[in-house]
């Protein structure tokens, strides 16, 4: 990991929701850097504005104030031509349920996104079939999604999601659907690219087991930061990082299953 480069700088987000008494505070003045190649994972209980956070950040939804800076550029003037170049090439977005074209083949899913941006047919094919074979799915190509178990589908996601070689992969609950063995097998393919090709991940998940492969943590807290986990990357296996999120967690909502 470059510890030198700044990729994304939040500076003083706030989101609100609703008028007068019906007002709702999702995010209330978060700030926080992440750095290039960074493994960062954001976990708290449901409705604490973790996803509201990531959605802000991909720009489906429009912060009500604060600053979000993407390699030196501040994203909220962004509008048109520009606001489709940021979603379509410096972000790469892991959904939970997939989000999957049913009547393309998996091959046709992962290249969709350079098509609509006019990468050439043969470059699209290279990017995909290197992919393909980092994340064992060069075998499923051409099915279609209905012929996939859940496991195979969320790689061919991953692989939609890092095809255009995005600055930042923001993954919303990517395990959320998985079982555990799955899980494991997703975790160990972004761990891989996170760490081989020096990917910036930012992920929100509940699952502790997950989230124990990043490299730091924030936990959010009624709309603000509660706290940090840092991972040291050389002695600290996810086991024993598992442990300190486990604890983190409890203190949280009351015990790991109230973090969702």
């Amino acid at each position: 990991m470059n510890t030198q480069n700044q990729i994304l700088q939040v500076d003083g987000l706030t989101k609100t929701y609703g008028k007068g008494g019906n007002r709702t505070e999702a995010l209330k003045g978060i700030t926080f850097t992440v750095l290039e190649g960074e493994f960062l994972g954001i976990m708290g209980a449901s409705g604490s504005g973790k996803t509201t956070l990531l959605n802000c950040i991909a720009t489906m939804l429009r912060p009500t104030s604060g600053k979000i800076v993407l390699q030196g550029r501040d994203i909220s003037g962004f509008r048109g031509s520009a606001l489709a170049d940021y979603r379509g090439k410096e972000i790469g977005y892991l959904f939970q349920d997939f989000e999957l074209l049913d009547n393309l083949t998996a091959r046709e899913n992962i290249t969709l996104p350079l098509a609509l941006h006019g990468v050439t047919a043969e470059k699209a094919e290279a990017d995909m079939e290197a992919l393909a074979a980092m994340l064992d799915i060069a075998g499923t190509l051409d099915k279609f999604p209905s012929q996939l178990s859940g496991g195979q589908k969320q790689r061919v996601a991953a692989a939609r999601a890092l095809i255009g070689n995005p600055s930042i992969v923001l993954a919303d609950e990517p395990t959320g659907a998985l079982d555990s063995k799955n899980s494991k097998i997703l975790m160990d393919k972004l761990s891989a690219i996170n760490r081989g090709q020096g990917k910036t991940i930012m992920m929100v998940t509940h699952d502790a087991g997950a989230a124990s492969y990043c490299s730091r943590i924030l936990f959010i807290q009624d709309g603000g930061i509660f706290h940090e986990l840092r991972r040291n990357m050389q002695t600290e296996t996810t086991a024993m990082f598992y442990e300190r999120i486990v604890a983190v967690m409890a203190q949280l909502g009351g015990g790991s299953a109230n973090v969702l």
